[in-house]
């Protein structure tokens, strides 16, 4: 299996002096192709740091970060960005999709960023958005769309380009536990069916149980890896 991310010794500090925080304090983790593992913890844990940093959203105070084969701590921001558009697929728990956009149209930015042709990328984004359950919904603003189906929308749009991971803050923080769940086994579904790699933070419950690999991180430190056996 490949490595798709490795963290040696990571550390995150915010502030300075007094007021200085210690976000991640010397974080070691590896996750393969493939995964779906989930990061639990209390607020203010380092679990949304870590993503960022994962993501590049954020750089280290300290540490090698590799993601899909590339030391990203030492890329410019330009490169950076490319890495995220082209490997990276993001899950926001408050969605983040563009108001003023369709569903369609914001599921298939990515792929226009990337420079995809009209006809194929619109042809690829009805097929991603018919697999997440939005069919019939394409021409839908998010402001026409419940909660549930607006993170549809947002996880149609973090697998459309088949990045190599997917990196899902809280990503069922903001709807009912019954929508939640949907949304879950259709994570797992496109895991198992499609091989997407997914990595989740939580406090939920019910998605530490969805889980193959269960990750607890307490004030900024892992404290416990291992297969889920919840």
């Amino acid at each position: 299996m490949k490595t798709i991310v490795r963290l040696q010794n990571v550390t995150k500090d915010y502030g300075q002096g007094q007021a200085l925080t210690h976000a991640l304090r010397g974080v070691n983790l590896e996750i393969e192709s493939g995964e779906f593992t989930a990061m639990a913890g209390p607020s203010g844990s380092g679990k949304s740091t870590l993503l960022n940093i994962i993501g590049g959203l954020d750089r280290p105070t300290s540490g090698k970060v590799e993601v899909d084969g590339r030391e990203i701590d030492s890329l410019s921001n330009t490169d950076l960005g490319v890495l995220r558009r082209d490997r990276l697929g993001f899950i926001f728990q408050n969605y983040n999709l563009i108001p003023v956009l369709t569903a369609l149209e914001n599921a298939e930015y990515v792929l226009m960023l990337q420079g995809m042709p009209t006809g194929a990328r619109r042809d690829r984004v009805r097929e991603v958005l018919q697999e997440v359950g939005l069919e019939g919904l394409e021409n839908r603003y998010p402001r026409q769309l419940s909660g549930g189906q607006q993170q549809r929308v947002a996880i149609a749009r973090a697998i459309v380009s088949e990045p190599a991971l997917v990196l899902a803050d809280e990503p069922t923080a903001n709807v009912d536990s019954k929508t939640g769940l949907a949304l879950l086994d259709l994570m797992h579904r496109l895991n198992e069916e499609k091989g997407v790699t997914f990595f989740f933070s939580t406090h939920e419950e019910a998605v530490m149980k969805a889980a193959r690999r269960l990750l607890q991180l307490e004030d900024g430190v892992i404290c416990n890896d291992g297969p889920n056996h919840m």
